[in-house]
Parts: C-alpha cells; sequence; structure tokens
C-alpha cells in the first residue's frame, strides 16, 4: 500500500486553516495529520514525501454540477466523458457528478446507462445528474423546448432503473404537472430533488424543499428573481435550513456581490459550481449544448440564438479563486463551498470534502495565486495536461 506524506502546508479543511501542517496519504484515505516536523516519525524510507513549501492545501474540489470540458460534453459517450474530465481534475475536480441535458426518453436511457458502468469503473465519478428533462419552458434557458415534458410516475421508475443507483441529483421544476409527485418519487430514491429552471413561487418551492427537494440549481439563474412582494426560491432556499445553494461564480452568471449576499444569507449551505459546457479549457468558438448551438466570446457561452446564457466555461479552482479575491470571503469559506459543502448535498459528507483522517486521500496544492501546484485523488497523484488558462 502506497503512503505520501504533504508536509509545511497551509492546510485548509473543515472550516480552518492551520500553518505548517502535514497530511498521511495511506492507499486511498487519509491515514493521518500533524504539525511541525512531526511527520518525520511517520516516514520511512518507502514514503513519498512532498514539502508544500507553504502553500494552500486543501480537499479535493467535488463539482455537483458540471456538463464538459476539452472541447466535448458528458452526453457524448465514454470516450468524451474522460476527455473532459482530464481537463476538470488538472484544475482541482477529484469528483464530479456528470450533468446530463434533458433530451428522448430513450437518449437519456442510454446515457445514464452510460453513466452507470462508468461509475463502476472510476470512483472519482459520483454519478449522474439530470438537469431535465421537467423544466418549464418559461425559464428554460440554453435547454431544447422540445425535449421539455411533465413527469411521469412510469417514466421516472425508468429513469431510475436505467441509473441503477447512481444518479444522484435531478433538476426539475415543482410546479409542473405531477411536479409534487415526482419529488417524492426522487427522495425515496434517495436520489437529491433540485429545484431549478422553474416557475416556481416562494410558496410552491417551500412546498417543495418541505417534501425532500435539498437543492437550488444554480440560484437566481433559471428562476424568479427576488422580489419585495414575490420573494421566489432563492428566498425560499434561505429559509429552508437544510438546502444547498448551488452558485455559478464566474462573473457572469451573478454579480460578486449577490454571491456575497448568498454567502451571508445562507452560510455553509452555498456550493461552488461550474456548470461548464464543452469549451471549457477548449478556447472561444462555437460549440453544442445538448443540439442546441452555442457561441463562445471572451469566455462567455451563450446561445447562438437567442443570445441566453449557455453554461459556463469555468473550473472550480477559479471558482474559488474569485471567491476570495473578488467575492471577498476567506479562505476556509471558499474552499468549504467546492469540497464539504457539495459533498454533503449528494450525501457523501461522511467520506468526501475534508482531509482529516478516515476520509477519502483527495487534495489540491494552490500556490499564493490560487493556482494548481498538483492534485492527488485516491491517494493518487493525477497527471496536469496543460492548457492555457492552468
Amino acid at each position: 500500500m502506497s503512503r505520501r506524506i504533504i508536509h509545511s502546508a497551509t492546510l485548509v479543511s473543515d472550516g480552518v486553516q492551520r500553518d505548517n501542517a502535514w497530511v498521511e496519504f495511506s492507499g486511498d484515505s487519509v491515514a493521518s495529520t500533524g504539525s511541525g516536523d512531526s511527520w518525520r516519525e511517520r516516514a520511512d524510507a518507502a514514503t513519498i514525501v512532498t514539502d508544500a513549501e507553504g502553500d494552500f492545501l486543501t480537499p479535493g474540489f467535488i463539482d455537483i454540477h458540471s456538463h464538459g470540458a476539452n472541447g466535448v460534453s458528458f452526453d457524448d459517450g465514454p470516450e468524451a466523458i474522460a476527455t473532459a474530465l482530464a481537463a476538470h481534475r488538472s484544475h482541482g475536480t477529484t469528483r464530479s457528478v456528470l450533468s446530463l441535458i434533458g433530451d428522448c426518453h430513450e437518449y437519456l436511457v442510454e446515457r445514464l446507462t452510460e453513466v452507470a458502468e462508468l461509475v463502476r469503473r472510476d470512483p472519482l465519478i459520483v454519478g449522474s445528474h439530470l438537469e431535465g428533462p421537467f423544466l418549464n419552458q418559461e425559464f428554460r434557458g440554453a435547454h431544447n423546448p422540445a425535449t421539455l415534458r411533465s413527469p411521469t410516475r412510469a417514466e421516472i421508475e425508468q429513469l431510475l432503473a436505467a441509473a441503477a443507483g447512481t444518479l444522484r441529483q435531478i433538476t426539475l421544476a415543482p410546479e409542473l404537472a405531477g411536479g409534487a409527485d415526482a419529488v417524492a418519487q426522487f427522495v425515496a430514491a434517495d436520489v437529491r430533488v433540485a429545484v431549478g429552471h422553474t416557475a416556481a413561487t416562494y410558496a410552491e418551492t417551500r412546498a417543495a424543499f418541505d417534501a425532500g427537494a435539498s437543492i437550488l440549481t444554480h440560484a437566481f439563474n433559471g428562476m424568479r428573481e427576488i422580489h419585495h412582494r414575490a420573494p421566489g426560491p432563492v428566498a425560499a432556499a434561505f429559509h429552508s435550513p437544510g438546502v444547498t445553494l448551488e452558485v455559478i461564480n464566474d462573473g457572469v452568471h451573478v454579480h460578486p456581490d449577490v454571491v456575497k449576499m448568498l454567502f451571508a444569507s445562507a452560510p455553509g449551505r452555498i456550493a461552488l459550481i461550474t456548470d461548464a459546457m464543452s469549451a471549457t479549457c477548449a478556447g472561444d468558438g462555437h460549440y453544442l449544448l445538448g443540439s442546441l448551438d452555442v457561441t463562445v466570446t471572451d469566455g462567455v457561452a451563450r446561445l447562438t440564438d437567442g443570445d441566453s446564457i449557455a453554461g459556463s466555461t469555468l473550473t472550480m479552482d477559479a471558482a474559488v479563486r474569485r471567491a476570495v479575491t473578488e467575492v471577498g470571503l476567506s479562505v476556509p469559506q471558499a474552499v468549504s463551498a467546492a469540497t464539504a459543502v457539495p459533498a454533503r448535498a449528494i450525501g457523501r459528507e461522511g467520506d468526501l470534502g475534508s482531509l482529516a483522517p478516515g476520509f477519502a486521500a483527495d487534495a489540491v496544492l494552490l500556490d499564493a495565486d490560487f493556482k494548481v501546484r498538483a492534485v492527488w485523488a485516491a491517494g493518487r497523484e493525477l497527471l496536469r495536461p496543460e492548457h492555457p488558462d492552468a
């Protein structure tokens, strides 16, 4: 069993920042932690030793909402998934939920079956996320209107069967016909229900959360805004203590001051996500998101026809960096939003999102500018492909 010690680090984990700390990996889990030179007592000739040189050492980032990178989408099959994940892993994402765009029923069954097989082979793939097809036409954003529909019990049963226990999250609009029953059916199957792409009122959203929905998909985007007489889904999430609010912190989807408001209004419940599409790490140009044409200019993805924002080109390290340098969060706050909070949102708080003993040996070494120096996942150091934005 391989052993590694990373020492002389500024350790950021579990909401605390500790100087001159060290972490020991044994196989795929964290064996011990400490401070100062006490790591030397744990090292032998077979131990791989890494000097962090005072840089930040954090748990591996967990992205619970991402669609692709490196010019391909997670909807494009196993080879494309591997290509896209290589980009995200090089930017510190050690565990990923693969987000799939809503489509016809048969297509989604095929995609869910593919991801289920990949989960069995690769523990770094946590599962799948269906963003659609049960979305509201009025707030569809960059989703093909022809694919959107109301949920039925029969279709949900078939989707769950195809996923074979690997569907981690579904985004749906609870106000649709059959929406309330869909929330109950997915919750009973241990799938995290996210309210999103929805016209739901404050009351309708609170009812969905009371029924077991536990995530708000990319807060402020694809839903009613906060109005002083109609507060809408974001305010409903503020007042629902068990709900995690996703946010795309790219400076485009949500203004930094509004991101700061989110963190102040729901402390410990904001999860940084990328909502990254295929153009991530691939440059400006023309791409597809599902079946829709997307034009990316200066890193901003918009539908070619209609100009709606169409996902992002964000990576998790950039989301954390922006959280500190632009939003003004502390480093522990920003790191928790990329690690412990998303782990809890998908029910993996017992083994992911921390560098405490017994947790997965997933870690990111970041320099003073929050650029990635090294990434470890399940105790193994990952190769870092070179990207212009790395």
